[in-house]
């Protein structure tokens, strides 16, 4: 699990991206990681829109949508093994969900 969030700063596209990153980790790191993360992005928006920043919270729900559509294309690849392609599905939806969440707060201006 250390290993796994460690490896998150490096969600960036030319050093690992998340979508290759979580081919290294069983599912359940993949998916207890991937919500760490997406609670730090999201405490930090909070911070930053408080801070001044009125956009944060748009371009975390953009940076989410990004990395969704990125899961998505991964799923197009049909070499994909069948407990590969599970994972990156199970991903997909678990972000679908944080996406709505984070969408709310901007719609709300929360």
């Amino acid at each position: 699990m250390e290993a796994a969030k460690a490896a998150t700063e490096r969600w960036i596209p030319t050093d690992l991206p998340r979508e290759i990153w979580l081919e290294g980790y069983n599912s359940q790191t993949v998916l207890l990681t991937t919500q760490i993360v997406w609670t730090e992005e999201t405490i930090s928006a909070f911070d930053e829109v408080e801070a001044g920043a009125e956009g944060a919270m748009k371009d975390n729900f953009n940076k989410i949508v990004d990395r969704i559509n990125k899961l998505i294309d991964r799923t197009l690849d049909l070499t994909l093994s069948g407990e590969l392609r599970t994972k990156i599905i199970i991903i997909i939806t678990v972000d679908v969900h944080g996406r709505d969440v984070v969408n709310e707060f901007v719609v709300k201006k929360t």
